[in-house]
């Protein structure tokens, strides 16, 4: 029997985590009564700089259950940055671990289905929504057309695929060599290679409190993926510069050859429209490059992705 650690980031989670702490629990001890995972497998929470009562509800649960451990970090460092602290302290002591949320969207009555994938010879086991019925039309479309666009930048994604997750100990250490402060864990972990296979499960209704991904964090998340797997929207930068200044030497030969045959006209609208199309069109280029250059400038610094304040574990 190999041990399982379950890593679940949590931020302002007070709500959630008596029911989740309780229910995760209870999987575990069924799995370890089956003789399915060793004894010493634990529930590792993740604080990522809550500031509600999340880190005083999770050293209430270290100490009255010896299979809950505590990591505490020093600030908040974001969804992704939380899991890669998780994992990282996982990796000393678990032989493969799963990933997954607070708010048990994520349904965990799949978990032993993603341990016998691993005991099957698999590395990564995907968690992948077999739909979503649950979603708005909006949230959907916009989703299935993230996969796509990144698909067409050439970049190795699982559809509907999230954070949940099981990683083997050597697919971890796989992942850690990845040492980029721009992280986005979708599009990385397709990257280690190893066996891989696919649990496909229906997500729940949050249980409790607001989502942590509002569509501002969303729409930021998916951009910061895209920037950090595919140059290609450079590429199309000067594609587009390179057909703009085309048009703009039609447009001179035109207007060249209307004044040659006197037909000129005082052409103030079509000159407004050219300035604020080429102007609009310059800004959105420079924003592109600019992106870019603040990642690699963000990437120079080699700053910590995270800094672990606290880690709350006991043997038995």
């Amino acid at each position: 029997m190999d041990k399982l650690w379950l890593v679940i980031p949590c931020y302002n989670e007070e709500e959630v985590l008596p029911e989740t702490s309780m229910r995760l629990y209870k999987i575990m001890s069924d799995m370890i009564a089956n003789k399915k995972i060793d004894p010493m497998s634990k529930i590792a929470f993740v604080n990522d700089g809550s500031k509600d009562n999340t880190w005083n509800l999770i050293e209430k649960y270290h100490k009255n259950l010896d299979m809950v451990v505590g990591i505490n970090l020093s600030r908040n460092k974001g969804h992704q940055n939380a899991l890669i602290a998780g994992l990282t302290v996982a990796k000393d002591y678990a032989d493969m671990v799963i990933t997954l949320d607070a708010d048990l969207q994520d349904d965990i009555m799949k978990i032993p289905e993603f341990v016998d994938k691993y005991y099957e010879g698999n590395d990564i086991v995907y968690g992948v929504r077999n739909n979503r019925d649950t979603d708005t039309g909006f949230k959907r479309g916009t989703a299935q057309g993230f996969y796509k666009f990144m698909r067409l930048l050439g970049v190795d994604i699982v559809d509907n695929h999230a954070d949940y997750r099981l990683m083997s100990k050597r697919a971890i250490e796989g992942l850690l060599q990845f040492d980029e402060v721009n992280v986005f864990l979708r599009g990385i972990v397709p990257q280690i290679g190893f066996p891989s296979a696919i649990v496909e499960y229906k997500r729940n209704e949050r249980l409790a409190g607001e989502s942590k991904y509002p569509l501002k964090k969303m729409l930021a998340f998916a951009f910061d993926g895209i920037t950090s797997f595919s140059v290609k929207p450079l590429r199309i930068s000067l594609v587009m510069g390179v057909v703009s200044f085309i048009v703009a030497i039609i447009f001179l030969i035109y207007c060249l050859i209307r004044f040659c045959m006197g037909q000129t006209v005082s052409g103030w609208a079509s000159l407004s429209v050219s300035i604020w199309a080429i102007g609009g069109l310059q800004l959105l280029m420079i924003g592109i490059v600019g992106e870019y250059i603040g990642k690699i400038y963000l990437e120079t610094k080699h700053r910590p992705k995270f800094i672990i304040e606290k880690v709350l574990y006991k043997e038995f």
